[in-house]
């Protein structure tokens, strides 16, 4: 089927998907957890056999040269985002394809289902933009808190945002953990200067949804 975003290496691009039907594809925090891995074990260059690597920390993990860059994520309940940097040719197609396949096998064995689980192929867009790529930053991380930022609760959207565990902005704000390393920064703008600059990012945005939220 034909793509209408052509994927190009150095280009950034916005990925995305929901389960089909919009059912939930992370029923539990193992499922989270599952996913996280495999983002890491799956953006490699090499043949990986995700078993081998399941009860494994991160930072343990020999996976090789990735293929792609990944510099942001959510996990929600029925779908996910990821912002990504094509490495070489074919890199996000191949990583997608490992990635999708691998969790839809291990979540139909789990949950004795059969069929597709995601929404037909994943979802691309070109952030060719400085301006949108720089956008792209709010927008992934503030979905745990878009339907706070819908019912006008903004100071809680502010709170509530600190506890997701399964985004990219635990990192951002400087949180030690092994997720950490599915991340790699260094091929991103550098937009945000320290934790401080990024939290002030976030909050900005909250603050302008909620200057021009009308009733």
């Amino acid at each position: 089927m034909y793509r209408k975003v052509a994927f190009a290496p150095e280009e950034y691009y916005h990925l995305y998907n929901r389960g089909v039907d919009k059912r939930i594809i992370f029923t539990s925090s193992s499922d989270y957890a599952r996913f996280l891995k495999m983002m890491y074990v799956c953006n490699s260059i090499k043949s990986v056999r995700f078993e081998e690597f399941k009860d494994v920390n991160f930072s343990y993990i020999e996976k090789g040269e990735s293929l792609v860059d990944i510099g942001a994520y959510c996990l929600m309940p029925n779908h996910f985002h990821l912002l990504v940097r094509e490495k070489d040719d074919g890199g996000i197609t191949t990583f997608m394809k490992k990635l999708l396949t691998g969790y839809s096998m291990y979540f139909n064995k789990k949950y004795q289902r059969t069929g597709a689980l995601f929404q037909g192929r994943f979802q691309a867009e070109h952030a060719g933009e400085d301006t949108y790529l720089n956008y792209l930053f709010s927008y992934i991380h503030l979905n745990p808190v878009k339907y706070l930022i819908k019912d006008k609760k903004f100071d809680l959207a502010k709170e509530n945002i600190k506890k997701f565990k399964y985004s990219s902005y635990l990192d951002y704000m400087g949180v030690v953990r092994e997720e950490a390393c599915i991340l790699n920064r260094d091929n991103f703008p550098e937009y945000f200067s320290s934790n401080l600059d990024f939290n002030d990012f976030i909050n900005e945005w909250i603050e302008f949804e909620k200057n021009y939220t009308t009733d």
